[in-house]
């Protein structure tokens, strides 16, 4: 079986569940699949970074804020058929450190909030409602420490 030149591929993404007490920051996605839905920081995974990089710069470029203790959480394969996207996303676990949160990313996000982890808004991103019921590959669940 070979692949066509033209076969869409899987691109990869970084999402970064971050906490502050009880609580996960998250944004509203515009302009983006997924417009409408509410998501953790992420993007794609750039050339030369690690995972633990790209959480921390995706988080600061579309929040304003720093992390740290940046680890690695789980895995999940998020298809998006309707736009002919497939994402292996990889999912870190982080802890605020600063900053002010807000939309530092007018063109991707409408609106970015912190949220009791228990009581997440609605609708939820696809790829973080795979982490969330699965499928995901994880240990655990995705709010322990």
């Amino acid at each position: 079986m070979s692949m066509s030149d033209n076969a869409p591929i899987p691109r990869i993404g970084v999402g970064t569940i971050i906490r502050r007490g009880n609580d996960v920051l998250l944004l509203r996605r515009q302009n983006v699949h997924g417009a409408g839905t509410w998501s953790p920081p992420g993007g794609y995974y750039e050339y030369g970074e690690t995972p633990e990089e790209c959480a921390a710069r995706e988080t600061i470029e579309e929040t304003g804020v720093t992390i740290s203790n940046i680890r690695f959480l789980g895995v999940t394969n998020d298809f998006f058929p309707e736009n002919k996207k497939h994402f292996i996303t990889l999912w870190m676990h982080a802890e605020y450190a600063s900053g002010e949160a807000g939309v530092n990313a007018p063109e991707e996000s409408t609106e970015v909030k912190w949220f009791p982890h228990d009581e997440l808004p609605e609708p939820l991103f696809l790829c973080f409602l795979n982490l969330i019921n699965g499928p995901a590959y994880v240990e655990g669940h995705w709010f322990n420490r």
